[in-house]
Protein backbone atom coordinates (compact mmCIF):
# COMPACT_ATOMS: atom_id res chain seq x y z
CA UNK A 1 0.00 0.00 0.00
CA UNK A 2 1.27 3.16 -1.16
CA UNK A 3 1.52 6.52 1.55
CA UNK A 4 -0.82 8.44 -0.18
CA UNK A 5 -3.71 5.21 -0.12
CA UNK A 6 -2.54 4.73 3.51
CA UNK A 7 -2.95 8.45 4.68
CA UNK A 8 -6.39 8.85 2.37
CA UNK A 9 -7.31 5.35 4.31
CA UNK A 10 -6.75 6.91 7.83
CA UNK A 11 -7.96 10.32 6.82
CA UNK A 12 -11.59 8.44 5.60
CA UNK A 13 -11.65 6.27 8.85
CA UNK A 14 -11.16 9.22 11.20
CA UNK A 15 -13.68 11.07 9.52
CA UNK A 16 -16.48 8.14 9.66
CA UNK A 17 -15.40 7.68 13.09
CA UNK A 18 -16.16 10.95 14.27
CA UNK A 19 -19.55 10.87 12.40
CA UNK A 20 -18.80 12.33 9.18
CA UNK A 21 -19.97 10.33 5.92
CA UNK A 22 -17.35 10.54 2.82
CA UNK A 23 -20.81 11.35 0.71
CA UNK A 24 -21.59 14.24 2.64
CA UNK A 25 -17.57 15.70 2.33
CA UNK A 26 -17.68 15.11 -1.03
CA UNK A 27 -20.96 16.76 -1.53
CA UNK A 28 -20.07 20.00 0.51
CA UNK A 29 -16.71 20.29 -1.37
CA UNK A 30 -19.07 20.11 -4.43
CA UNK A 31 -20.69 22.90 -3.06
CA UNK A 32 -19.69 25.70 -5.07
CA UNK A 33 -19.76 30.20 -5.40
CA UNK A 34 -22.24 28.89 -8.32
CA UNK A 35 -24.53 26.71 -6.46
CA UNK A 36 -24.87 30.08 -3.40
CA UNK A 37 -25.68 32.78 -6.41
CA UNK A 38 -28.87 30.37 -7.39
CA UNK A 39 -30.33 31.56 -3.72
CA UNK A 40 -30.46 35.04 -5.66
CA UNK A 41 -33.12 34.28 -8.26
CA UNK A 42 -36.23 34.84 -6.05
CA UNK A 43 -34.81 37.92 -4.55
CA UNK A 44 -34.16 39.40 -7.58
CA UNK A 45 -36.45 38.06 -9.88
CA UNK A 46 -38.99 39.96 -7.25
CA UNK A 47 -37.25 43.03 -7.23
CA UNK A 48 -37.09 43.05 -11.14
CA UNK A 49 -40.70 41.37 -12.12
CA UNK A 50 -42.82 41.85 -9.37
CA UNK A 51 -45.71 45.05 -9.08
CA UNK A 52 -45.21 44.44 -5.42
CA UNK A 53 -41.83 45.64 -5.37
CA UNK A 54 -42.84 48.86 -7.40
CA UNK A 55 -45.35 49.18 -4.99
CA UNK A 56 -43.45 49.23 -1.91
CA UNK A 57 -40.96 51.92 -3.40
CA UNK A 58 -43.12 54.26 -4.42
CA UNK A 59 -45.40 53.59 -0.96
CA UNK A 60 -41.99 54.52 0.81
CA UNK A 61 -41.27 57.32 -1.06
CA UNK A 62 -45.17 59.13 -0.38
CA UNK A 63 -44.62 58.23 2.50
CA UNK A 64 -41.35 60.35 2.84
CA UNK A 65 -42.96 63.10 1.01
CA UNK A 66 -46.52 63.59 3.84
CA UNK A 67 -43.57 63.55 6.43
CA UNK A 68 -41.05 65.79 4.73
CA UNK A 69 -43.97 68.64 4.15
CA UNK A 70 -45.47 68.06 7.81
CA UNK A 71 -41.72 68.91 8.73
CA UNK A 72 -41.46 71.87 6.65
CA UNK A 73 -44.96 73.33 7.55
CA UNK A 74 -43.47 72.99 11.60
CA UNK A 75 -39.86 73.65 11.04
CA UNK A 76 -38.64 76.57 13.63
CA UNK A 77 -35.20 76.45 13.24
CA UNK A 78 -32.68 79.10 11.49
CA UNK A 79 -30.79 76.14 9.97
CA UNK A 80 -31.87 74.77 6.26
CA UNK A 81 -33.42 71.70 5.95
CA UNK A 82 -31.77 68.46 4.33
CA UNK A 83 -33.17 65.18 3.68
CA UNK A 84 -30.61 61.99 3.96
CA UNK A 85 -30.76 59.43 1.42
CA UNK A 86 -28.50 56.16 0.82
CA UNK A 87 -27.68 55.36 -2.51
CA UNK A 88 -27.95 51.59 -3.41
CA UNK A 89 -31.51 49.91 -2.75
CA UNK A 90 -32.73 53.39 -1.99
CA UNK A 91 -32.50 55.55 -4.83
CA UNK A 92 -31.04 53.34 -7.29
CA UNK A 93 -31.65 49.82 -8.09
CA UNK A 94 -28.33 47.60 -8.89
CA UNK A 95 -30.60 44.33 -9.62
CA UNK A 96 -29.11 43.80 -12.44
CA UNK A 97 -25.47 43.64 -10.94
CA UNK A 98 -27.19 40.90 -8.36
CA UNK A 99 -28.62 39.41 -11.91
CA UNK A 100 -25.23 39.07 -13.76
CA UNK A 101 -23.94 37.00 -10.61
CA UNK A 102 -26.16 34.35 -11.09
CA UNK A 103 -24.63 31.67 -12.96
CA UNK A 104 -21.40 32.55 -12.49
CA UNK A 105 -18.77 31.20 -9.93
CA UNK A 106 -17.61 33.66 -7.69
CA UNK A 107 -19.34 36.40 -5.35
CA UNK A 108 -19.97 39.99 -4.81
CA UNK A 109 -15.63 41.62 -5.50
CA UNK A 110 -14.82 44.84 -5.17
CA UNK A 111 -13.39 44.56 -8.84
CA UNK A 112 -16.47 43.40 -10.66
CA UNK A 113 -18.30 46.44 -8.52
CA UNK A 114 -15.80 48.65 -8.94
CA UNK A 115 -16.82 47.75 -12.80
CA UNK A 116 -20.59 48.30 -12.43
CA UNK A 117 -20.43 51.72 -10.73
CA UNK A 118 -18.17 52.71 -13.72
CA UNK A 119 -20.54 51.48 -15.76
CA UNK A 120 -23.31 54.06 -14.52
CA UNK A 121 -26.20 51.57 -15.25
CA UNK A 122 -28.32 51.41 -12.30
CA UNK A 123 -31.99 52.45 -12.81
CA UNK A 124 -33.54 55.16 -10.38
CA UNK A 125 -35.92 53.25 -7.86
CA UNK A 126 -39.25 53.85 -8.32
CA UNK A 127 -40.66 57.38 -6.84
CA UNK A 128 -36.97 58.47 -6.01
CA UNK A 129 -36.05 61.44 -8.39
CA UNK A 130 -39.77 62.67 -8.34
CA UNK A 131 -39.30 63.10 -4.38
CA UNK A 132 -35.68 64.17 -4.38
CA UNK A 133 -36.74 66.74 -7.27
CA UNK A 134 -39.60 67.99 -5.12
CA UNK A 135 -37.48 68.38 -1.89
CA UNK A 136 -34.83 70.15 -3.52
CA UNK A 137 -37.33 72.64 -5.60
CA UNK A 138 -38.71 73.60 -1.73
CA UNK A 139 -35.60 74.72 -0.43
CA UNK A 140 -33.89 71.73 1.05
CA UNK A 141 -31.03 69.46 0.22
CA UNK A 142 -30.39 66.13 -0.45
CA UNK A 143 -27.05 64.22 0.68
CA UNK A 144 -26.39 61.27 -0.71
CA UNK A 145 -24.59 58.66 2.50
CA UNK A 146 -23.06 55.91 0.59
CA UNK A 147 -20.69 53.63 1.78
CA UNK A 148 -19.88 53.05 -2.25
CA UNK A 149 -15.87 53.56 -1.78
CA UNK A 150 -14.34 57.05 -3.14
CA UNK A 151 -12.76 55.11 -6.17
CA UNK A 152 -16.77 54.98 -6.81
CA UNK A 153 -17.54 58.73 -7.30
CA UNK A 154 -16.99 59.47 -10.72
CA UNK A 155 -19.26 56.26 -12.30
CA UNK A 156 -21.82 56.99 -8.92
CA UNK A 157 -21.71 60.53 -10.22
CA UNK A 158 -22.43 60.51 -13.67
CA UNK A 159 -25.27 58.02 -12.94
CA UNK A 160 -26.96 59.95 -10.38
CA UNK A 161 -26.94 63.05 -12.75
CA UNK A 162 -28.15 60.79 -15.89
CA UNK A 163 -30.91 59.80 -13.54
CA UNK A 164 -32.21 63.44 -13.28
CA UNK A 165 -31.14 64.14 -9.08
CA UNK A 166 -30.30 66.93 -7.85
CA UNK A 167 -27.26 68.05 -5.82
CA UNK A 168 -24.88 65.80 -7.11
CA UNK A 169 -22.20 67.07 -6.15
CA UNK A 170 -18.74 67.27 -4.06
CA UNK A 171 -20.44 68.76 -0.95
CA UNK A 172 -23.55 66.60 -0.94
CA UNK A 173 -22.41 63.28 -2.07
CA UNK A 174 -20.53 61.82 0.67
CA UNK A 175 -18.96 58.34 -0.10
CA UNK A 176 -17.00 55.96 2.22
CA UNK A 177 -13.64 57.07 2.76
CA UNK A 178 -12.16 55.49 6.14
CA UNK A 179 -14.95 54.21 7.47
CA UNK A 180 -18.33 52.65 7.17
CA UNK A 181 -19.25 54.41 9.68
CA UNK A 182 -22.00 56.77 8.59
CA UNK A 183 -22.64 58.71 11.90
CA UNK A 184 -19.24 60.76 11.38
CA UNK A 185 -21.14 62.15 7.66
CA UNK A 186 -24.41 61.94 9.01
CA UNK A 187 -23.27 64.40 12.22
CA UNK A 188 -21.30 66.68 9.91
CA UNK A 189 -24.30 67.54 7.78
CA UNK A 190 -26.39 67.67 11.41
CA UNK A 191 -24.11 70.41 12.08
CA UNK A 192 -24.89 72.91 9.47
CA UNK A 193 -28.83 71.25 8.88
CA UNK A 194 -32.09 70.11 10.34
CA UNK A 195 -32.57 66.66 8.88
CA UNK A 196 -36.13 66.52 8.19
CA UNK A 197 -35.78 62.56 7.46
CA UNK A 198 -33.14 59.54 6.26
CA UNK A 199 -33.87 56.75 3.96
CA UNK A 200 -32.26 53.58 3.57
CA UNK A 201 -32.40 49.81 3.10
CA UNK A 202 -29.83 49.08 5.67
CA UNK A 203 -30.35 49.91 9.34
CA UNK A 204 -27.04 51.37 9.56
CA UNK A 205 -28.31 54.41 7.03
CA UNK A 206 -30.21 55.37 10.06
CA UNK A 207 -28.22 55.38 13.44
CA UNK A 208 -25.52 53.75 15.21
CA UNK A 209 -28.09 51.97 17.54
CA UNK A 210 -28.55 49.56 15.00
CA UNK A 211 -24.73 48.93 14.43
CA UNK A 212 -24.88 45.43 16.12
CA UNK A 213 -23.42 42.46 16.10
CA UNK A 214 -25.98 39.72 16.18
CA UNK A 215 -29.03 39.23 14.57
CA UNK A 216 -30.91 39.45 18.30
CA UNK A 217 -29.24 42.70 18.88
CA UNK A 218 -30.61 44.05 15.67
CA UNK A 219 -34.27 43.12 16.61
CA UNK A 220 -33.97 44.72 19.62
CA UNK A 221 -32.76 47.93 18.39
CA UNK A 222 -35.92 48.09 15.71
CA UNK A 223 -37.82 47.53 18.89
CA UNK A 224 -36.39 50.32 20.71
CA UNK A 225 -36.48 52.66 17.79
CA UNK A 226 -39.95 51.75 16.45
CA UNK A 227 -41.84 55.14 16.46
CA UNK A 228 -38.97 56.27 13.75
CA UNK A 229 -39.72 54.14 11.29
CA UNK A 230 -42.48 56.04 9.13
CA UNK A 231 -41.41 59.23 10.58
CA UNK A 232 -37.77 59.97 10.63
CA UNK A 233 -36.54 56.79 9.25
CA UNK A 234 -37.91 55.74 5.81
CA UNK A 235 -37.19 52.04 5.23
CA UNK A 236 -36.76 50.93 1.37
CA UNK A 237 -37.08 46.98 0.61
CA UNK A 238 -33.72 45.02 -0.41
CA UNK A 239 -34.12 41.24 -0.01
CA UNK A 240 -30.81 40.72 -1.86
CA UNK A 241 -28.21 41.76 0.52
CA UNK A 242 -27.18 43.68 3.33
CA UNK A 243 -25.83 43.77 6.94
CA UNK A 244 -28.25 41.39 7.75
CA UNK A 245 -26.50 39.12 5.70
CA UNK A 246 -23.50 38.80 7.58
CA UNK A 247 -24.68 38.58 11.32
CA UNK A 248 -25.89 35.72 9.92
CA UNK A 249 -22.51 34.22 9.01
CA UNK A 250 -21.27 35.48 12.99
CA UNK A 251 -19.19 37.83 10.80
CA UNK A 252 -17.61 35.40 8.94
CA UNK A 253 -17.96 36.57 5.36
CA UNK A 254 -15.05 34.35 4.09
CA UNK A 255 -16.40 31.50 5.33
CA UNK A 256 -16.81 28.70 2.62
CA UNK A 257 -20.22 28.51 -0.23
CA UNK A 258 -21.25 25.35 1.89
CA UNK A 259 -21.08 27.06 5.13
CA UNK A 260 -22.66 29.90 4.02
CA UNK A 261 -25.61 28.07 2.93
CA UNK A 262 -26.07 26.00 5.89
CA UNK A 263 -26.13 29.20 8.00
CA UNK A 264 -28.55 30.64 5.92
CA UNK A 265 -30.69 27.65 6.29
CA UNK A 266 -30.31 27.25 10.03
CA UNK A 267 -31.63 30.54 10.78
CA UNK A 268 -34.93 29.37 8.97
CA UNK A 269 -38.33 29.07 11.32
CA UNK A 270 -39.44 25.47 9.92
CA UNK A 271 -43.04 24.14 10.11
CA UNK A 272 -43.25 20.50 10.58
CA UNK A 273 -46.71 18.82 9.98
CA UNK A 274 -48.16 17.22 12.43
CA UNK A 275 -46.94 12.80 12.28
Amino acid sequence: MSSITFRTLVLSTALLTSGFSLSALAQESDYSAKDLNEQLVMSTLWMQASAEYKALSYQAFNLAKMQFDQYVSQHKGSKKIAVIVDADETVIDNSGYQAWLIGKDFGYSSKTWGEWMDAAKAKAMPGATDFLSYVASNGAEVFYITNRKASGLEGTRKNLIALGFPNVDDAHLMLRETTSNKEPRRDAVAKHYDIALLMGDNLNDFSNDFRTKSLAESNAAVEKNKALFGTTFIMLPNPAYGDWEGKVYDGNWGASAAEKDQMRKSKLKVWQPAK
